[in-house]
């Protein structure tokens, strides 16, 4: 059994890296979103996932999301007394993040709040429902694979960060992009003032943890598929 100091290194890591995640991503598009464009706002989230992985993945895994730490939850691959523990330290690093993010840009709103159809192209709820339920599948799919003990060794970061700032570039007009409760929580709290940013809330807590639990169950099925024709 992992002793008591483990344990708590492992949550403070997920808060460390949680808060990297919302300062980075979140700052770049509420403070430089005019200037490097969705692709350079893409690219920030995408970044400092990798760059996380290869920080904090040694420590606590790097999930730096709830609906990652659900998605293991349901594989078997973390207790339910550190998923709990998990993602209360998650928020507290999104919260920290933003919070950050806040002194720096001088304010609190505009801080690239979740919301549906937030540049006014149109999309409709069921639409940012789907949108933030299938890229949260498909993140953790990217995941499953990327960490599988078949993957190539030593690359999981890239092809985790890869596949975020992939997302962010079909998303972001949808929803601004969530894929992660942790981060959507913590910016529409600090951001009072935000359009629809505590009613559309919940689609971004429903929706990736949904995703995220349909992944999971896909990816089980598929594993235990691929070990039975192993030992055939």
């Amino acid at each position: 059994m992992e002793n008591t100091c483990c344990s708590f290194k492992k949550y403070i890591a997920e808060m460390i890296g949680t808060c990297v995640l919302v300062l980075m991503g979140c700052g770049a598009a509420a403070l430089a979103g005019g200037t490097i464009s969705w692709l350079g706002v893409s690219l920030a989230f995408g970044l400092s996932v990798m760059v996380m992985v290869y920080a904090i993945g040694p420590i606590s895994g790097c999930h730096i999301n709830p609906a990652i730490t659900l998605a293991m939850l349901i594989n078997g691959k973390i207790s339910g007394k550190d998923a709990l523990l998990y993602w209360v330290f998650q928020i507290i690093g999104g919260f920290i993040g933003i919070l950050l993010l806040g002194c720096i840009a001088g304010h609190f709103d505009g801080l690239a709040v979740n919301a549906v159809d937030p540049y006014g192209n149109g999309f409709t709820t069921c639409q940012a429902f789907v949108c933030e339920f299938v890229m949260t599948a498909l993140f953790l799919f990217v995941i499953f694979g990327a960490t599988s003990e078949k993957a190539p060794a030593g690359f999981a970061g890239i092809a985790i960060g890869l596949s975020l700032a992939l997302i962010h570039l079909v998303s972001i007009p949808v929803t601004n992009t969530s894929v992660n409760p942790a981060r959507s929580i913590a910016a529409a709290v600090v951001d009072m003032n935000a359009n629809h940013g505590l009613t559309d809330l919940w689609i971004f807590i429903v929706a990736p943890l949904a995703g995220a639990a349909v992944a999971a169950l896909i990816w089980k099925g598929l594993s235990s598929e691929y070990k039975c024709k192993k030992n055939a």
